[in-house]
């Protein structure tokens, strides 16, 4: 039973990282007596870590039909959502609190300071300034409401109960669960009554079987080529960055196929890869393997000559001194010992044969794929509430009008490159303007 004296919020936001900090911050700007939950010790655990530190905030796509097409099959419903708080007004939000932004590769925006603390404390400082009353420390283990109050009533781990007329979600995904991203939300939400995709890693490192690979960590290749294979048959083509780390490969381009790669593994299972196929010769079916083409904007023959040219300009040359005006140093070593070749030998030396497997290395490298990294490296998460159960309008439940759900709590699939936090603003705006 309620204690008469006890405090009924009109609004608890569950949750306090960006989507929920944004919530709490808009629904108190316009009056509403706020609360906001957070079962860390401290808000923004994860926003800290966002981008290596640095914080990619958004993506400068202020077309919103453009920016949209970024969320494919997820762009009917986030329509309504984005026209009232898009990419223009995210990046208004932060300008006029102080924080510039400027935009690096394809369009992705960072705080001048290269610091995510400087997008975490513009929020803290937004939700201090409403009178939005925080609560640390603070873990909800259960949600009722009950229908003739029109109520929530929200149970902690301590066993105090928190009641409010509205109730926002924004406990994330499962991404990261060290941050205290472990995807609790989805049992209060299916318990009351929504359905949930079932939660997987989504943006997140690839892991190789090539251990040449893993000896580059740390190299970065700025314009490549990467083909997936399922077999022998072909999948998709991403260009972009590559970024070699000490179990695989990682980086933008290498996030935003991770989810493709991760569905590729799990139908069926086949020979295991031999790294002759590097040669040319057929994948084994039902493998996962990927094509590196380190030169995408040169076809074979145009390669050919450019490399023949440089062989003769330097005929006196060792191989391996050549190679390296062609790719990055790093990759020297490992290509030559993929063609069979002494580094050492002259260039005068090298065989026609030899020539050929060079080239046609150079524009396919095969790279054996292990698995994906776990929920622990993860961007963030796949899965959710499916979205014909919220009205984006509002961010409301269709199931139960006074909840509100955003940021990962939604089955919303999105790239790498600022979108996911934009995803976060976009919702917890709406949702706290809608309270």
């Amino acid at each position: 039973m309620m204690n008469p004296n006890q405090t009924i919020y009109d609004v608890v936001v569950i949750g306090g990282g960006p989507a929920g900090m944004m919530a709490a911050g808009k629904a108190a700007e316009k009056g509403q007596n706020v609360l906001l939950l957070e079962k860390n010790p401290t808000l923004g655990k994860k926003l800290l870590i966002t981008g290596g530190g640095r914080c990619n905030v958004t993506n400068n796509k202020p077309n919103v039909r453009q920016m949209l097409a970024k969320y494919k099959e997820s762009d009917k419903f986030l329509f309504s959502a984005f026209s009232q708080f898009g990419v223009t007004e995210t990046i208004n939000f932060f300008n006029s609190r102080g924080m510039q932004m400027k935009e690096e590769n394809e369009g992705r925006m960072f705080p001048v300071s290269n610091k995510a603390k400087t997008v975490f404390d513009v929020l803290v400082k937004y939700i201090k300034d409403n009178g939005v009353k925080v609560k640390t420390n603070s873990p909800v283990t259960k949600i009722n409401f009950d229908k003739e109050l029109k109520q929530f009533a929200m149970t902690l781990a301590d066993k105090t109960i928190i009641h409010a007329h509205k109730c926002i979600v924004a406990t994330g995904g499962t991404s990261r669960p060290e941050t205290g991203s472990t995807g609790e939300g989805f049992n209060w939400l299916k318990s009351l009554g929504h359905t949930v995709i079932e939660n997987d890693v989504a943006l997140v490192p690839i892991t190789l079987k090539n251990e040449w690979a893993k000896k580059l960590a740390g190299i970065t290749l700025a314009d490549v080529k990467l083909t997936t294979y399922k077999g022998n048959e072909k999948q998709n083509v991403h260009t972009g960055k590559l970024l070699f780390t000490h179990v695989g490969i990682s980086g933008p381009t290498v996030l935003n196929m991770s989810r493709e790669v991760g569905e590729l593994l799990n139908i069926g299972e086949g020979e295991e890869y031999i790294e002759e196929a590097a040669k040319g010769e057929p994948r084994p079916e039902g493998r996962v393997t990927i094509k590196l083409d380190l030169f995408p904007n040169l076809d074979p023959s145009a390669l050919k000559t450019k490399f023949q040219i440089i062989l003769t300009e330097h005929s006196n040359k060792k191989i391996k001194n050549v190679l390296s005006m062609l790719v990055a140093p790093a990759m020297v070593e490992p290509i030559l010992e993929l063609a069979g070749i002494d580094g050492e030998t002259f260039n005068h030396s090298v065989k026609t044969a030899e020539r050929k497997t060079l080239v046609s290395l150079l524009k396919n490298v095969i790279l054996n794929v292990e698995g994906l990294l776990g929920k622990d490296k993860a961007v963030v998460s796949s899965g959710g509430v499916i979205l014909s159960e919220v009205d984006f309008k509002t961010m409301q439940s269709r199931i139960l009008p006074q909840l509100y759900l955003v940021g990962d709590t939604l089955n919303i699939n999105r790239p790498s490159g600022g979108y996911s936090l934009q995803l976060c603003w976009t919702t917890g705006y709406v949702a706290g303007n809608s309270c």
